[in-house]
C-alpha cells in the first residue's frame, strides 16, 4: 500500500503520530519559506496571508460541508469551547464522555456555575436528559482512538432539546464530517488537517450563530475589519467571522496549502487508506500477542501497556506516542505497509514489548 500523497511528503524517519502533529506538505513548507522571505526582506506578504486566512476559511468550510459564512478560524479549541461555555446559563448541565480531552471538557468545568456530567463515551446518547443543555464529545477520541455514535447523540440531543458541541480534532481530514449535523464543531489545524503546530482552528456555528457572544472581539471581529481598527467596533461581522481570533497569519500561509491537499484527496480516500493501514497494525499485534482498544474504523490504534515503548522506539527513528498509558500508533496519508510493518519489527525487538 503506497501513501497517497506523492511527491508531497519525504519522511525521513517512521512517522506514526499525526494523532499528536501532522507532517507538512511540500506545498507548504514551500508557501511558508517564501513568505518567510519576504517578510524578512520588508516585503508585503500581509495582504496575501490574509488571502490565505479567507481561502482557509472556505476551504475547510467545503470539507465539513457547510457555507463559508458559518466558520470562525481561531487558534485555538479550548478558547472557542470557552465561548461556547460562556454562552451557557447559570446552572446548565453539560454532558461529556469520561477521559475526553481537556481542551474540550476544561472550560465548562472552570465555570463553577454549571454541572458537568460524565458518563462513558458508548453511553453518552442514552444519558441526555430533559435538561441536559449541551452534550459536547470528541469525535475520536485522543487517548485510544475510538469512534463516538455521532448520530445517537444528536438524535438524542434533539429528541431533549439540547445543543451538541463535536471537537473534529482527531478526524477531520480522515473521517468524513457534516458540521451541519451539530450546533458547533470545532477542530485544530496541526494534525490530520497537515497545518503548522499552533495557531490554527475552526469553529462552525448554527446560521443564526447559536446565541454565542464575540467576547473577544478586537478589530478583525468587524464587518468592515480595516474601519474597525479604533473605538467600538459599529458593526460585528453578520457571519461567523465575528468570532475569529486575530489570525497567526505564517500559520495560515500554510495552512491553506494543506487543505487544498486534504480537499483533493477527499477525506474518504484518505480514511479509507488510513483505516486499511490501522487494520494491518491491529492484525500484527494480534500475531505477537497483544490487544489493543477495540475502535473499529478509527485510524488511531492504541495498545494498552506498551506505553513505555514509544521513547524506545523513538530511539530508532520509529515516531508513536504515550497517552493515558497506551502506546498510541496514528496512520495517515503520507503513511505505507512498510511503515506499519516496521513499528510491528521494532516492538517486537523491545525487551518486555514481544
Amino acid at each position: 500500500m503506497e501513501s497517497l500523497a506523492g511527491a508531497e511528503f519525504a519522511p525521513t524517519t517512521t512517522y506514526l503520530n499525526s494523532a499528536s502533529s501532522g507532517l507538512l506538505p511540500a506545498r507548504a513548507t514551500t508557501a511558508l519559506k517564501e513568505t518567510l522571505d519576504t517578510a524578512a526582506g520588508g516585503g508585503n506578504w500581509v495582504d496575501a496571508a490574509f488571502a490565505a486566512v479567507e481561502e482557509c476559511r472556505a476551504t475547510y468550510a467545503r470539507i465539513v460541508d457547510v457555507p463559508a459564512r458559518r466558520v470562525a478560524v481561531g487558534g485555538s479549541v479550548a478558547v472557542y469551547v470557552g465561548l461556547i461555555a460562556a454562552a451557557l446559563p447559570p446552572g446548565a448541565e453539560v454532558l461529556v464522555a469520561d477521559n475526553d480531552f481537556s481542551s474540550l471538557v476544561n472550560p465548562f468545568v472552570t465555570r463553577r456555575d454549571l454541572t458537568v456530567r460524565t458518563v462513558p463515551l458508548e453511553r453518552l446518547a442514552e444519558a441526555v436528559r430533559p435538561h441536559t443543555a449541551l452534550v459536547a464529545v470528541s469525535a475520536v477520541q485522543s487517548a485510544d482512538g475510538r469512534l463516538a455514535d455521532l448520530d445517537a447523540i444528536a438524535a438524542a440531543a434533539r429528541a431533549h432539546g439540547a445543543r451538541t458541541l463535536v471537537d473534529a480534532s482527531q478526524s477531520a481530514g480522515w473521517l468524513p464530517l457534516r458540521a451541519a449535523a451539530y450546533d458547533y464543531t470545532v477542530a485544530v489545524g496541526f494534525k490530520w488537517l497537515l497545518a503548522p503546530r499552533g495557531g490554527v482552528a475552526y469553529l462552525t456555528v448554527p446560521e443564526d450563530l447559536g446565541g454565542l457572544h464575540p467576547l473577544f472581539a478586537g478589530w478583525i471581529a468587524g464587518e468592515r475589519p480595516a474601519d474597525s481598527c479604533y473605538g467600538p467596533i459599529a458593526e460585528l461581522a453578520h457571519s461567523a467571522r465575528r468570532f475569529d481570533e486575530s489570525p497567526a497569519l505564517l500559520t495560515y500561509v500554510a495552512a491553506q496549502h494543506s487543505l487544498a491537499l486534504i480537499e483533493k484527496l477527499g477525506p474518504e480516500s484518505i480514511g479509507a487508506h488510513d483505516t486499511a493501514l490501522a487494520d494491518r497494525f491491529r492484525a500484527g499485534l494480534a500475531a505477537h500477542g497483544h490487544t489493543p482498544v477495540p475502535a473499529p474504523g478509527s485510524a488511531i490504534v492504541a495498545v494498552p501497556g506498551l506505553g513505555h515503548a514509544a521513547a524506545r522506539l523513538a530511539e530508532r527513528d520509529v515516531y508513536v506516542s504515550e497517552r493515558d498509558g497506551n502506546l498510541r500508533a496514528a496512520f495517515h496519508l503520507y503513511n505505507t505497509a512498510a511503515d506499519v510493518d516496521r513499528l510491528l519489527e521494532e516492538l517486537a525487538a523491545l525487551p518486555g514489548s514481544a
